[in-house]
């Protein structure tokens, strides 16, 4: 019975990556259209981007907060708290900044583009579309999957300032730490490399949270209970996958 679990486990998951490697092609086979689909690309592009600019808000500002306090309790008595500067911003800049924003958008983009195109799916409007020959992965994760690559680097760019922010102030006005001596010693540290690398994660995440996403989507059965365990589903699979391309990544563009 075990080895019947895992036989039907194993082929479940290989056919999963089957379905999924002919999503992946479909949507760049559609990227040619992107011109003439922009107007359902800025849509989404709101909706996913701007749309989130408060959350990333709030969760960038408090990480840069924590994140001051954790490194001067860590460095207190070791060598001076001056040394924010140079080490918290790096930190939240090339590791914290991509990782938890995009892990934040995972539960709010990945499992709410799930969720859409689940019910969708239940209710048979994506065979209602098939049935008119219009290509639901052009139509539909198309324009998800190149707004939410696009706006990734955006608002993970803004989250790190953001934090950034939050760790400035907390030294400032907490720590007894200069303004100017945490700018210089932020300035000094700062390679181009450490922005890049963001961006770069930043694209990568992007890009698989909004195609798991649609391919969770696009499989979703059982009516409202299953558009319920697909978004749990997306959630998950797409934090995962951001904390393995994350270590990943890690070797190709810092290590």
């Amino acid at each position: 019975m075990i080895l019947n679990l895992i036989e039907k486990k194993t082929y479940t998951f290989f056919e999963d990556v089957q379905n999924y490697a002919i999503l992946f092609f479909n949507v760049i086979k559609s990227l040619p259209r992107v011109f003439k689909d922009r107007n359902l690309i800025i849509e989404q592009m709101v909706h996913i981007g701007v749309n989130s600019f408060v959350l990333v808000s709030i969760i960038g500002l408090f990480t840069g907060a924590v994140s001051a306090w954790q490194v001067a309790y860590q460095i207190r008595g070791i060598m001076p708290l001056s040394y924010l500067g140079s080490a918290t911003p790096k930190a939240i800049i090339i590791e914290l900044g991509p990782v938890l924003a995009a892990i934040v958008l995972a539960g709010r983009v990945g499992a709410s583009i799930s969720a859409e195109l689940g019910t969708m799916k239940v209710t048979e409007q994506i065979d209602a579309l098939e049935s008119m020959a219009i290509n639901p992965a052009r139509y539909l994760a198309m324009p998800r999957v190149v707004a939410t690559t696009l706006m990734m680097p955006v608002l993970v760019i803004y989250a790190s300032a953001i934090a950034i922010l939050g760790c400035y102030l907390v030294a400032v006005l907490f720590l007894d730490v200069s303004g100017e001596v945490f700018m210089n010693g932020f300035r000094k540290s700062l390679e181009y490399k450490d922005i890049y690398s963001g961006a770069i994660k930043a694209l990568f995440f992007g890009f698989s949270i909004s195609t798991i996403g649609c391919f969770v989507g696009f499989h979703t059965e059982g009516g409202a209970q299953g558009v319920g365990l697909s978004t749990i589903k997306s959630f998950v699979i797409c934090a995962a996958t951001i904390l393995i391309l994350d270590a990943l990544l890690w070797n190709f563009l810092i290590g």
